[in-house]
Order: structure tokens, then sequence, then C-alpha cells
């Protein structure tokens, strides 16, 4: 016979300390409630676990009462793949109290971390011995790595080191049955069967909790140099990505564009932040050089792969930062293009992922046929080109109008929008996860095989549907 709701909270209270199970309603607030504010749910409680046993008490007691269990880390995300459903009947688990480094092997170049430590304290520490963690997300202040691995996290510098899978090595996790996998090893190789770190990465807390991590560290780059390059079109931006890959190599660590009205939301939310580069130049382009050689081999490497864009006319216009904090402004007005979209209200948000050589069929093709039906819509497209990573977004013509805009657009403009990556042979989610918002395209996105197999692991490692139900994939 399951517990009722007050001797579940009593049951709780007592295994991790009354004041970490959160349940007046002004500071449950922040739990159940996303990011965008796009989503909200309710829960019995919030519960603020201090180690991974902890964790694994508290699954087995919901489990053995039927509750179900949402993992939740800084709470960043897109997607409402933290937020609770409205059922009531479900608790909220946040990792921010396993917040500990573990253990830094420079040797190895390994770190091991809580779930709960916010990937910016993961890179000072890195930078603290001497090393290097790539990972950067334009949340890092506040985004945690448990949250980073669940749903496999781009960011920046994928080009060169590859999503959050690439960078683990290792996890910890806690299954449905509250039962601990330990497989924390700073192995680069280990042969022995089927790789189950990869079930977990990108599960969004569907398949377990994860509750640390074995990373990747790298040398510091002796030298990076990051210019600000004007291009006439998605075309040229492609064929610049195409020069600066020949010619840079694995050097290259960052191509990030951004269109026009990207840089006119920005400029508009952050006048600070506008663009060096003259004119209203279709796309801008944020190339990043590292270098493990010297600071004069990266600037004159930076510095003749422009000058042969400029030759071609793939490029129009660059400016290459002369100081560290001129870099850091170029870095800023890509992270800044999302927190203007937030100022400014609402807007149809679409993560994809595409061929880089499809991108700019993509992208002519979507904008065609979106301003046939929409004449006025603002087209905030940004992303990681170098990747093949778009942030295709559509807002209404003017931020009064955001509101009305998305809740009466959203479905046609993703319906087509998702169509054409289809054709193209992409992904609809590159690195925002599925979360709930994109778990009733799944089926159709991977075909009847793919879902069948996911569902078959689903129900294998949560039988009972009690691990984040309603996230990535639907029994």
């Amino acid at each position: 016979m399951s517990l009722s709701d007050q001797d579940l909270i009593k049951e709780l209270q007592q295994l991790i300390g009354a004041e970490h199970v959160i349940t007046a309603p002004a500071d449950l607030e922040p739990y159940l409630l996303d990011w965008r504010k796009r989503y909200r749910g309710q829960a019995i409680a919030a519960l603020r676990p201090s180690n991974t046993q902890e964790v694994s008490a508290i699954v087995k007691l919901c489990v053995a009462n039927h509750i179900a269990i949402v993992p939740q880390g800084g709470n960043t995300g897109m997607c409402g793949g933290a937020t609770p459903n409205s059922s009531g009947r479900q608790v909220v688990i946040s990792l921010q109290r396993l917040n500990q480094v573990r253990a830094i092997d420079t040797s190895n170049q390994t770190i091991t971390v809580e779930a709960g430590v916010i990937l910016q304290t993961l890179q000072e520490a890195a930078a603290a011995a001497d090393c290097y963690f790539p990972l950067s997300l334009g949340a890092e202040g506040s985004c945690m790595i448990g949250g980073n691995l669940s749903t496999n996290a781009g960011g920046t510098s994928v080009l060169r080191y590859g999503n959050a899978r690439e960078l683990c090595l290792g996890l910890e996790v806690v299954l449905p049955n509250g039962e601990i996998l330990n497989s924390l090893r700073g192995l680069r190789k280990d042969n022995t069967g089927y790789d189950l770190r990869d079930l977990f990465i990108g599960a969004e807390g569907s398949l377990g909790i994860i509750t640390a991590a074995v990373m990747k560290l790298f040398p510091i780059p002796v030298a990076q140099w990051t210019a600000l390059v004007a291009t006439p079109s998605a075309e040229g931006a492609v064929e610049l990505l195409n020069r600066f890959q020949a010619g840079a190599s694995a050097q290259l660590t960052g191509f990030e564009m951004m269109s026009d009205e990207s840089l006119a939301l920005l400029k508009h939310y952050y006048p600070a932040l506008a663009s060096p580069l003259a004119g209203n130049n279709p796309y801008e382009v944020l190339v990043e050089i590292s270098d493990y050689e010297s600071s004069e081999h990266a600037m004159q490497l930076m510095e003749s792969i422009l000058e042969g864009a400029l030759e071609s006319g793939c490029a129009s216009d660059a400016v290459i930062a002369s100081n560290l904090a001129q870099a850091r402004k170029f870095w800023d007005m890509r992270e800044h293009v999302p927190l203007a979209q937030a100022d400014d209200g609402p807007n149809i948000k679409h993560d994809v992922s595409l061929p880089i050589s499809a991108i700019p069929q993509f992208v002519d093709t979507c904008n065609a046929m979106l301003r046939s039906k929409h004449p006025n819509i603002r087209i905030i497209n940004y992303g990681h080109l170098g990747d093949g990573n778009l942030h295709y977004n559509v807002a209404g013509p003017s931020s009064a109008e955001t509101e009305h805009f998305f809740t009466t657009y959203s479905k046609e403009i993703q319906a087509l929008v998702y169509a054409e990556v289809e054709k193209l042979n992409g992904s609809i989610s590159a690195e925002h996860g599925v979360g709930q918002q994109k778990v009733d395209y799944i089926e159709g996105h991977r075909g009847e095989v793919a879902f069948n197999l996911m569902q078959s692991i689903k129900k294998a490692l949560d039988p009972y549907n009690l691990m984040n139900p309603g996230k990535v994939i639907k029994l």
C-alpha cells in the first residue's frame, strides 16, 4: 500500500533532512517552471540530496510508492525536459548539492565531478590545474554538468572538441530501481561489451540519474585568435568554413554564424554589443583559431586565410580582435543573441542540425516559404555552422506581437521547418534535447524500427515509467 503524500514527505525528510525537502509553494515555484517560462508543472516536493547514496534512497522510496521522478540540474534547458508535469504526482530531484570536484588527474588529463558542479566551476577547476576544459555555453554560469550530459550539450567548441558525449569517459548513475551503476573509469579504451555510458548521455534522465562523471581535460592552448567576418550569403559562409578547415584543420576551434536579423535584435537590446563591421551584412561569422605553437603562428594563419577569403568574395569585411577584451566582446555578441530573444518575447525555436553542404538550401527554402505566408516575420538564424547546428528561430513582426504569433503559428511553422529538415536528412534536435517540446515528433523522425528499439530500452530499464516520464520518448 502506497504512502500518503504527507507520510511520503516525512520519510523523505528522514532520508535527507527536513530543510532539503521543499514543499512551501513560494520555495517550490522555481523548480516547477522552466527557464523559458513555457512549461510549468506541479510536484509533491523538490528534493535536494547531498550525495549519490541519498539519491539512491530517494529513488527506491519513490519506486516503492509509484511516485515519478524528474531530475533537475541548473534548470537552464530549452525543451522542458527538467519540468514536472501537471499531475502533482511527481517529485523533483535537484542535483545542486552534489557539487564536489572529486578528483583531478593531470597525468591522465581527467577530472571527476559530481552532477551538480556548475560548468563554469568545472572550467575554473581545470584552469587551476593548468588544464583546459572546452565545453562552453551561454548558460555556463548556471548550467550543471549533469544536465549538460543529460542533453548531450554542444556549445561553441564542438567543432574541435566534440559534444558533451565526446568529452565524457565514465559515469556514475542511479538507475530507475535505485541501484548505483559505477563506471567512473578514466579510460580512453575499454572494449568490454556494450558501452552503457552512451545510454545515459542524451537521455535527459529518462533512463537514470547521472550523479557524477569523469570528463576529459586538454592542454591550455598557447594562443587563441578571434575574428569577426562579414559574408554575403549562407553559401559564402560555408565556403569560408571550407577555407578555414583546409587552412587551419584542427586548430579551428570555433565557427559561429549570425544573420543580419540576429545582429539587429542584438543591437536593439544590447547596443554596446553592436557589430563593429560596417554595413548591414547578410551574415557575420565568428571564427576562432587555437594554437599550441605560438601566437605569431596563429595570427599568420588567421591573416592568410582571411586574405584568400576576401579575394575570393566569400568574405566582404573582417576584423581580428586585437586583445582579449575585444575577443571577449565578439563572443559576448554571439552569446547574447539568445538573451536578446528572451528579452524580445516568445519565439518559435528550432535547434536543428543538417549536413553543412545542405545549410544554404535549407535557409533559402525555409526563408522563402515562411515569408510567403508571413511576410513581416523576423527569422533569427544563428548557430554553430562549423558542426551543422542552426538555431533557426522565428519571431512575430514586433515584440508587441510575439505572444500572439507564438501561440497562433507555432505548430504550423514547426511542421514546415521540420519537414524541410527531414528532406535534407537532418535532425530536429542538435544540442537542446527533446524534453517535452519535441516528444511527439520523435516516432516520425527516428522511424518505426529505431522508435521501437528506444521504447524497448526504456521499458527494460524503467518498467514502471517513473523516471522523467513523458520526456524524450512516450510509452
